[in-house]
């Protein structure tokens, strides 16, 4: 009883929030406060990925893939916006670790004005060429003709996205990950609760269809983004942005673009394989496109809360490091990594138990049950190596080595994970399969690479 009572006052600070020092508390301590509010705001991400594809997969087959094929396309903009928040983050947290709080608000300004200027360059492009990015993914005419107006949606009001992924960011760097899940639970909750109001035409509302998707997305997260604003220029918590830190300072852009391209560099690395996966299975019929697009979502759906303790240790890697701590700062992320072992340990023994119940929850079609239920199954083998791998890779972020990672990336991707599925599904045989069989070998290697770098400890030198 004693116990319970105290995971629920743990849970309950967590969540509530108030200022702490993460450098002189205990670690466990401390990775749970920041980590609780970082699951929970991943919960909530990865619940609007199921939600979605679910609504959408009764509009049909053809629906849900145009969704993975955008979401292919999609993955370069989270690729970007990734890799200047890991660099908003890890500078904010140096800063926030060196007690220099000052300075960390100035960085959250310019960290603003660069989302601003790339995501407009995003929104132009995305308008442009939307048709003809679906034709180059190979989609067939019908999904090029329901798909291009949900990508030009999503691509076109991507600066929603951009600044909601960055100004949380700036939260997190900060400690305060209160603020980022409840901006979260705002945006998404506000998604699934317009998802079918505007797919199907509820009460007044006229039905959309799969535009409908789109225009739920970016109204909940453009809501979102305005949550983050009142916070960041009106709110109570330790950083304030004030006209001072809106004059813009070169020296301080230079130095987070210089990091930030290491991190676009590393999730570009990233998203471009999938996409390249996602043209292999295209070569196939759709239903293993639409079997493949739901079981990515379910995956989605509990890796995003690891990718939560990941982050935390990211956040007490840069604090630890500005601190003077290098030795807590690898302490806490083999710990962290132990944590995120056990609970992906445990889903991958669920998710091979239970796939075909899963995935029949998204599609009453077999032969889309039949793919994801296979893709399900195979990729859970390399979940608990994928555990390490995510939280090392976050701690080389956290400390401002994202170019660490980018290098890793292209070794395993490029060179290893793309020729051996391009082998695998179209020379000998395999199929979806091979593709499978490809993203769970590749995330081992992934992980093992990671842990002999880490070990060398490089990353505690980084000066940012």
């Amino acid at each position: 009883m004693i116990r319970t009572r105290s995971i629920i006052a743990l849970i309950k600070e967590a969540v509530v929030g108030s200022q702490k020092d993460y450098t002189t508390l205990s670690i466990r301590y401390s990775l749970l406060l920041l980590a609780i509010p970082m699951i929970l705001e991943m919960v909530m991400e990865s619940l609007f990925a199921l939600v979605d594809v679910y609504f959408v997969s009764k509009l049909g087959t053809d629906e849900v893939a145009a969704v993975g094929l955008t979401e292919s396309m999609m993955m370069i903009v989270y690729s970007i916006a990734i890799g200047i928040s890991m660099a908003a983050s890890a500078m904010v947290a140096r800063r926030v670790g060196e007690k220099d709080i000052g300075r960390a608000s100035m960085v959250a300004g310019q960290v603003l004005y660069i989302g601003l200027g790339v995501s407009s360059i995003i929104s132009v492009i995305g308008l442009l060429f939307a048709p003809d990015f679906l034709e180059m993914m190979g989609a067939n005419d019908h999904v090029i003709q329901i798909g291009t107006p949900y990508m030009r949606w999503l691509l076109g009001g991507n600066v929603v996205i951009v600044l909601l992924f960055l100004i949380n960011a700036i939260f997190r760097g900060a400690g305060n990950a209160q603020i980022t899940m409840r901006t979260l639970w705002l945006a998404n909750g506000l998604n699934i609760i317009l998802d079918p109001i505007l797919i199907f035409g509820i009460g007044p509302f006229p039905a959309l269809g799969l535009e409908g998707a789109a225009i739920a997305t970016t109204t909940g997260r453009g809501i979102g983004v305005l949550y983050q604003l009142y916070h960041l220029f009106g709110g109570k918590g330790l950083l304030q942005v004030t006209a001072k830190q809106l004059q813009v300072h070169w020296d301080i852009i230079k130095r987070l673009l210089n990091v930030a391209l290491g991190g676009t560099g590393q999730f570009l690395i990233s998203s471009a394989s999938w996409i390249f996966l996602m043209r292999i299975i295209s070569e196939f019929e759709s239903e293993a496109l639409a079997g493949y697009t739901i079981a990515i979502r379910v995956i989605i759906f509990t890796i995003l809360p690891a990718w939560g303790m990941s982050n935390a240790a990211s956040t007490m890697v840069g604090q630890n490091l500005g601190a003077g701590h290098p030795g807590r700062a690898e302490a806490t992320v083999w710990k962290a990594a132990f944590y995120n072992v056990v609970f992906l340990g445990v889903v991958s023994v669920l998710f091979f138990l239970f796939s075909d119940e899963i995935i029949r929850q998204f599609s009453k079609d077999e032969k889309v049950i039949q793919y994801g239920v296979q893709c399900l199954q195979v990729i859970c083998f390399g979940y608990m190596a994928f555990a390490y791998g995510m939280v090392i890779g976050q701690a080389f972020n956290g400390a401002g080595d994202t170019k660490t990672p980018t290098k890793v990336n292209f070794l395993i991707f490029w060179l290893i994970q793309i020729p051996l599925a391009y082998l695998l599904a179209l020379h000998l045989g395999y199929g979806p399969l091979g593709v499978f069989v490809a993203i769970a070998v590749s995330q081992a290697l992934l992980a093992l690479t990671n842990i002999l770098i880490f070990k060398q400890g490089k990353w505690k030198n980084i000066s940012i």
